[in-house]
């Protein structure tokens, strides 16, 4: 069973980008694409090795996302966070 799921939010570990929150929108094995809906958009998926992402609990509903519904996801997030 694979632990990465399209909609689940994941932190980068590794690169310039560590610690930065992303939410899964394609997994294909080995690599999973990710967006944050302002620099990493739909169209400009961030692709990552698995092992240099950390999962995190949370599964949305993706089927018809769209760069704003992403960034609503994060910003809400980090609300919650704080």
């Amino acid at each position: 069973m694979d632990r990465y799921k399209e909609g689940m939010l994941a932190r980068s570990t590794a690169g310039h980008d560590a610690g930065k929150v992303y939410v899964i929108i394609q997994d294909d094995g080995t690599y999973v694409y990710l967006a944050d809906g302002r620099a990493r958009t739909l169209d400009r998926l961030k692709k990552k090795k698995k092992k240099h992402v950390q999962l995190i609990c949370e599964q949305y509903d993706i089927s018809e996302i769209t760069d704003v519904k992403i960034k609503y996801i994060l910003k809400n997030r980090n609300k919650e966070e704080e």
